[in-house]
């Protein structure tokens, strides 16, 4: 009988994480097993934010075994501290990394190891585990540090910064292959890191076109929250120091004359506090806040947006990916983007006519727009049919088939 090839991922977020990044690698995952016969091992930490509860972990015994739908799955304890802060993030970095690299010594054989960036520094455990185990080592890039966080608002470090370079270096100069999640980040990658180009495969994100598809407005979420008679602008995901979201409320302010109009900041993050109390401060009514909707309820939320938001701060363009553009897809629902030409959104937009892409920080420009699809219904709608029909090109099966075929030929 044929031996199954085994990989390993090693990445923090993972199921039951509702982090982005946890959620597609869950997906791939699984679908690694059940489509393609892999032997699939994740090395994950514990949740910072999570749909369900699971048993907690202590630092004495580091490494726990747990499995889901054909996913083995090595859990390493960290601590799960407010990423806003820089001493909280580093000690969740350091206790995860500590905990990975104890767990290196359950993996045995292996023919792959995956390293994504959450953390930074994981990439050098899993660099180990492809020394230790003799497998093929492949870097998949979600962010390229340290230029995210020197891009972020909040306390910087220059020697965390110069540690973080040289990790990210030495990663892109061992991996076999690199996975970039668009065509910007791999001349980031090339640019800033000297990555050789020809180890470079371009793979975008995705969303499963299966589970979100365009629903009605008329929907039990929008019912439940009053929203099935507004014309809604939405922002879902992350509410993070990456999104230009302070400009979404300046916005918000500029369109105060449009009577049904309701601006839906749906997630939680970092920023969120202090966006509703400066909401409130200001007396902006029609800006309302909810939490994370549940996988499980995500066609309904999408689907009660009009029109999507979307935003990345100035110097951010491939270096992060907004990997909700995706869903939003899926929904068949036009976007407004307040990002840089170069960004992969604003690529996706121009070449599928499916989206209005703004310069980032302009707050007249991004009022315009929504006031041109408010009043222009059927220009909203032609972007909508082209948006679902961009959707089925990013879908879920697609690119796990694109990343088996991948990590089949790293083998080769």
């Amino acid at each position: 009988m044929k031996r199954r090839r085994r990989i390993v991922f090693f990445n923090r977020s993972y199921y039951p994480d509702f982090g982005a990044t946890g959620q597609l690698l869950t997906e791939l995952a699984e679908d690694l097993v059940a489509r393609f016969e892999w032997d699939v091992t994740v090395v994950a930490g514990m949740p910072l934010a999570a749909e369900e509860l699971i048993a907690p972990m202590h630092w004495y015994a580091p490494v726990r075994r747990e499995a889901r739908h054909g996913v083995r799955i090595l859990r390493a304890w960290g601590t799960a501290r407010p990423n806003r802060t820089l001493s909280g993030r580093i000690l969740n970095y350091v206790s995860y990394f500590a905990s990975a690299s104890a767990a290196i010594l359950r993996l045995g054989r292996q023919d792959v190891v995956v390293s994504l960036t959450d953390p930074p520094i994981v990439a050098l455990t899993a660099m180990a585990a492809a020394t230790l185990t003799g497998a093929r080592f492949v870097f998949l890039c979600q962010d390229v540090f340290p230029e995210v966080i020197r891009l972020l608002e909040g306390p910087q470090n220059p020697r965390i910064e110069q540690l973080l370079a040289a990790i990210s270096r030495r990663t892109v100069s061992r991996a076999d292959r690199i996975i970039a999640l668009g065509e910007t980040m791999k001349r980031r990658l090339v640019e800033t890191k000297h990555a050789d180009p020809d180890k470079i495969v371009v793979i975008h994100n995705w969303a499963d076109t299966s589970a979100i598809v365009p629903t009605s407005k008329q929907n039990p979420w929008a019912i439940e929250h009053g929203l099935a008679d507004k014309f809604v602008l939405m922002h879902s995901g992350n509410v993070g120091m990456s999104q230009e979201l302070d400009a979404l409320l300046d916005v918000a302010e500029r369109l105060r004359d449009l009577p049904d109009l309701v601006v839906a900041i749906v997630g939680e993050g970092s920023r969120k506090k202090a966006l509703q109390e400066d909401a409130a401060k200001r007396g902006l009514t029609h800006v309302r806040f909810f939490p994370y909707t549940p996988k499980a309820r995500l066609d309904e939320s999408f689907a009660t947006a009009d029109i999507f938001a979307v935003s990345l701060k100035q110097g951010l363009a491939g270096f992060i990916v907004p990997s909700k553009l995706y869903g939003i897809l899926a929904a068949g629902r036009p976007f407004i983007a307040a990002v840089e030409d170069d960004c992969e959104t604003a690529q996706i937009a121009r070449e599928h006519d499916c989206g209005i892409i703004v310069p980032p920080g302009d707050r007249e420009r991004m009022a315009h727009a929504i006031r041109q699809l408010y009043v222009d219904r059927a220009a909203c709608q032609r972007l909508a049919v082209n948006a679902r029909a961009a959707g089925l090109i990013y879908d879920r099966p697609r690119a796990v088939e694109a990343y088996n075929a991948v990590l089949s030929g790293v083998l080769s």
